[in-house]
């Protein structure tokens, strides 16, 4: 006869019922217990006898109960702020991941108030693949994040960076006029040239390519993402930056 393994929720429901019930029992057992080992106490009046059981006994085990208690909720919290994070932000990068930057680049353009105009850029780094078959995939990762931490430093303080592709991140800079988008764009390939990238004790330098669009009236991502694409696609110098202007 084949024995069917017992059902999560089964167990689960299980534990729900029996440990409460262990518990009350635990707890009956320790008051019993309590008050029956003071009634052998000479020194202490009836008063004092219930004094005692009604002081010892929140001691003994609402300290113990209250402080897994808590324990548990910060484990809880901790795990909604990792599940949060996780659900917000690309693991290896940091910076927002796809579907999350894509919805805040909506979201903002959309927005009644705020800047109508910006700009949007595409930072490719370069020889991604080339780095992860000569030194692996954890190095590759590496160049990626160093990659993210230059960009970082290299925007204002209200601009989106996002990863919207294996080696591929968007910039949303709203209110930027061209020149603050080239200025940004030539900060971040300047600061992604200055990276000390030694893969195994051998310095390999990390290139990064770049194209993007500015445009005078909101637009959605999939439109600034295809513009971006297309001048990413027509620069020839792998440090360039190449922008088209749109008008609407």
């Amino acid at each position: 006869m084949t024995i069917k393994p017992q059902t999560a929720p089964a167990q689960t429901w299980k534990n729900l019922v029996w440990l409460p019930l262990l518990g009350t029992a635990a707890c009956m057992a320790l008051s019993l217990g309590l008050n029956y080992l003071l009634l052998f106490s000479d020194a202490l009046t009836p008063f004092g006898r219930g004094a005692a059981t009604a002081t010892l006994l929140p001691i003994i085990i609402g300290l113990p109960l209250l402080g897994l208690l808590g324990w548990k909720q910060l484990e809880v919290s901790r795990y909604r702020h990792e599940l949060t994070r996780s659900g917000t932000y690309d693991k290896v990068t940091g910076c927002l991941n796809g579907p999350v930057f894509t919805s805040m680049v909506d979201r903002r353009a959309a927005r009644p108030a705020g800047p109508r105009s910006g700009a949007f850029l595409i930072i490719h780094a370069e020889h991604l693949a080339s780095i992860n078959l000569r030194f692996g995939l954890e190095w590759g990762d590496e160049a990626l994040r160093l990659i993210a931490t230059a960009i970082r430093a290299s925007v204002r303080r209200d601009d989106l960076i996002g990863r919207v592709g294996s080696t591929i991140f968007g910039v949303f800079l709203p209110g930027a006029t061209k020149q603050d988008a080239t200025d940004i764009g030539e900060r971040i390939r300047s600061a992604v040239g200055e990276i000390y990238f030694a893969p195994k004790g051998d310095r390999d330098v990390l290139v990064i390519r770049a194209g993007g669009i500015v445009f005078e009236h909101e637009l959605a991502f999939e439109d600034m993402f295809r513009s971006a694409e297309e001048r990413l696609s027509d620069s020839q110098d792998e440090a360039g930056l190449e922008f088209s202007h749109i008008r609407n």
